[in-house]
């Protein structure tokens, strides 16, 4: 019977850690509803505006969804000059995630023709410190690291305009190793 009760604080005191360790990492739907497109009025800063809105941290990823279109991001000079000749990173899948990897600025801007002049461009801002970085090396020298595409999953959790999805396969995974793990300790 204690084998129980040890059993049911060990299997809760995993799940706790699972969900912090999740919780802490979102995945942002760039642009909420209207997603990655030409803005409409192109004198309004849409994708400036709706990021400012947002707080992004390291270990967050950033969601593209969009049709004919593509993703890049660029040094801020790029940016500012709608140059897509040299991108640090590109995607055209129409589904396109980005991990922001290191604090900091992160210049996105549509690659098709015409479309950065129309406003279609964003600069998130990453606030906080990752652990790995040391206090001599500076978060610039970070190149950022892109994430391939990966299919959406298939119910996210909605708040707002920003939608945060949670790794539940990855938690049932842990949560399924957990238990056979303490099944193998009460039987043996």
């Amino acid at each position: 019977m204690a084998a129980y009760g040890l059993a049911n604080s060990l299997t809760f005191v995993s799940l706790m850690v699972i969900w912090f360790a999740i919780a802490h990492a979102n995945v942002v739907e760039v642009g909420g509803e209207m997603g990655w497109v030409v803005p409409r009025d192109t004198s309004d800063d849409v994708y400036n505006h709706w990021a400012s809105l947002n707080r992004f941290q390291v270990g967050d990823t950033i969601h593209f969804k969009y049709k004919n279109d593509s993703v890049m991001v660029v040094v801020e000079e790029d940016y500012n000059n709608c140059n897509s000749t040299h991108p640090i990173f590109f995607s055209n899948n129409g589904n396109t995630r980005y991990e922001l990897d290191r604090p900091g600025l992160f210049y996105f801007i549509s690659g098709e023709e015409g479309h950065c002049d129309l406003g279609q461009k964003m600069i998130i801002k990453v606030l906080n410190l990752p652990n790995d970085i040391s206090p001599t090396e500076s978060p610039s020298d970070k190149a950022p690291s892109p994430l391939p595409p990966l299919s959406p999953p298939s119910q996210p959790e909605r708040s707002g305009t920003i939608v945060r999805i949670r790794d539940f396969n990855k938690m049932a995974s842990v949560f399924g190793f957990f238990s056979l793990m303490f099944s193998g300790f009460l039987l043996g």
